[in-house]
């Protein structure tokens, strides 16, 4: 406990100067209290008790004493008490980086196998997997760009490292001065007053080595990493013309004693870090050292939260009496919100054009549970070319295609040229020619197989898409219909009729069991040639499983004919960026 006393500390000591109001609410308690005193020395005592509030002083002092009790501890707490320390390793990151990278053609050059700029991009890859602190990646050829900006995450700018390549470029050339006066830019509008910049280049000039004697009067400390060897070897130049390139390790050294640098060849591996960016490697080591050496950060826990169940007790001792009761009755009583709700599916309110979508919708679900008159007879009267053509459908598959074929012809009437309907209407055509209707009295004949075969053979009688399966707003519903004999019993003859006049629902229900097996063919011939076809015709209710696949289909048929080409927005950037410095662009 006297540990634990020696080590209080508040987090927020300015609190502590509100404990002085102590005093003064003390004060006017007292004054209070000499006011009640006045009534006694003028009243009677036996009026006393019906005129003062009944209590003695010990009782009042009690609740004064409660009260500044509360109001102290809560102080207190808003003070942060805290006396529970833990020791933290605070990690002070280092300077910040920018690397210079050249990308001129002669990063092709394969001195250093395969290449320089592959032996470049997997020593930067290296560098940016063990840097602490702030980089920034900026390629130069002709000119200098941005690839990405100063950040805390190397990760952020080892993504574009498999992209670099000399096609990035708007124009080839050699000018690591502009790439140094780049980089100096960045960090000025980072806001760093020092920094370190690491030019990645095969050879300098006195321009570059003027340009490191800036940087370094500005607080920037230019390293030189050179690239290559100086023997050289070839490359193959845009023109497909070989050109000889090699390591300048002399104008590189200068430009490094310039900047205030090192000076290392990329030949070396990975010593080459040490000797460019002196300290980068062990910075964090050190600064861990001396973390564990001085003890680290002291954090002090907040405290305050343990003494708020304390203040509350004491105020509800406060409180007078029978106040907490009227206060919750008080909000028992406050009126519920209002809601206003929402009209029925089946009241008046709605629209025209939402009362006939709603009897599509029902004619819809008939229509797959097979009540074709009943699908019929919602969608009779409904406006539009689909609700006409839909009611075809289901005539067709009642058997009554007389009225078919009219369903049909209002169709066409109100949308010409739709192609569902016209393939519908020869299909039901067909049908009637196969076999027309009996006139009046007579029996109607129910063809045998044969014939039914034979029509089904003849190009009048093939099916048409699988519109004429299924109505206007789900062509899958005749995926709801019954299913028909396999090959092996499609074939076999129906039942010859009833001697005498025939039973007339027998040959209806012939006729009605034909047109389902050739609408069925349909549906079948349809599904070979194009599964999945999206042909929902109800209006603003499209197949919404359907429609997310075609789309996701579509998506990924785009993406495929997309190149792979990771550069293209660097390099559509530089050049936009070239023609704006040129004075071409905006």
């Amino acid at each position: 406990m006297t540990d634990a006393l020696s080590q209080l500390q508040f987090m927020r000591p300015a609190w502590l100067w509100a404990l002085l109001a102590l005093p003064l609410l003390a004060a006017w308690w007292y004054r209070q209290r000499r006011r009640a005193g006045v009534w006694q020395r003028h009243v009677d005592p036996h009026l006393l008790p019906h005129l003062v509030e009944p209590g003695g002083s010990g009782a009042g002092r009690v609740g004064l004493g409660v009260r500044l009790l509360a109001f102290a501890l809560a102080v207190f707490a808003l003070a942060g008490p805290g006396w529970r320390q833990d020791t933290a390793v605070v990690r002070q990151d280092g300077r910040p980086l920018v690397v210079a990278l050249e990308l001129s053609e002669a990063m092709l050059t394969p001195d250093l196998p395969p290449s320089r700029l592959l032996q470049a991009r997997a020593w930067l890859a290296a560098l940016l997997d063990a840097h602490e602190g702030g980089v920034a990646l900026v390629v130069f050829a002709d000119d200098a760009f941005t690839v990405a900006p100063l950040t805390d995450d190397a990760a952020n700018v080892a993504i574009f490292l498999d992209a670099l390549a000399p096609d990035l470029m708007p124009v080839d050339g050699h000018r690591p001065a502009r790439a140094i006066d780049h980089a100096l830019e960045l960090l000025a509008r980072a806001g760093h007053g020092r920094g370190d910049i690491l030019l990645m280049a095969h050879r300098a000039d006195a321009a570059t080595v003027a340009a490191a004697g800036r940087a370094r009067s500005r607080g920037a400390r230019v390293s030189v990493l050179g690239l290559g060897r100086p023997a050289g070897a070839s490359y193959r130049a845009g023109d497909g013309s070989l050109r000889p390139s090699r390591l300048d390790a002399p104008s590189l050294q200068r430009v490094a004693s310039a900047g205030g640098g090192g000076y290392a060849s990329l030949a070396a591996g990975a010593a080459a870090r040490d000797a460019v960016l002196p300290g980068a490697a062990t910075a964090f080591d050190a600064g861990q050292t001396q973390a564990r050496a001085s003890g680290g950060a002291r954090l002090l826990h907040d405290g305050g939260y343990w003494l708020v169940p304390a203040v509350m007790l004491l105020v509800l001792l406060a409180f007078r009496r029978g106040l907490a009761l009227a206060v919750l009755g008080a909000c028992l009583l406050l009126p519920p919100g209002a809601h206003a709700a929402g009209p029925g599916e089946g009241t008046p309110w709605r629209r025209a054009d939402q009362l006939a979508h709603a009897r599509m919708l029902e004619g819809l679900e008939a229509y797959r549970a097979g009540r074709h008159d009943e699908a019929e007879r919602l969608w009779r009267g409904l406006p539009g070319a689909d609700a006409a053509y839909n009611r075809g459908n289901a005539l067709a598959r009642a058997g009554r295609l007389e009225e078919a074929l009219e369903a049909y012809d209002e169709a066409l009437r109100r949308q010409p040229g739709m192609e569902d309907a016209v393939a519908n209407r020869a299909l039901v055509e067909a049908a009637l020619r196969r076999d027309p209707p009996p006139g009046p009295g007579g029996p109607r004949r129910q063809p045998d197989a044969g014939a039914e075969q034979e029509g089904a053979d003849q190009p009048g009688g093939a099916a048409p898409d699988q519109g004429a399966a299924a109505p206007r707003g789900d062509r899958n519903a005749a995926d709801g219909a019954p299913q028909e004999q396999d090959a092996g019993t499609a074939d076999a003859a129906d039942p010859p009729p009833p001697d005498g006049a025939g039973d007339q629902s027998q040959a209806d229900a012939a006729q009605r069991e034909r047109m389902q097996r050739a609408l069925d063919e349909a549906a079948r011939q349809e599904d070979g040639e194009g599964e999945g076809e999206a042909t929902s015709r109800l209006p603003a209710q499209p197949d919404a499983d359907g429609a997310e696949r075609e789309r996701r289909e579509a998506v990924e048929a785009w993406l495929r004919r997309v190149p792979d080409d990771p550069g293209g927005l660097l390099r559509a950037r530089f050049r936009l960026e070239h023609e704006r410095r040129s004075g071409g662009g905006p």
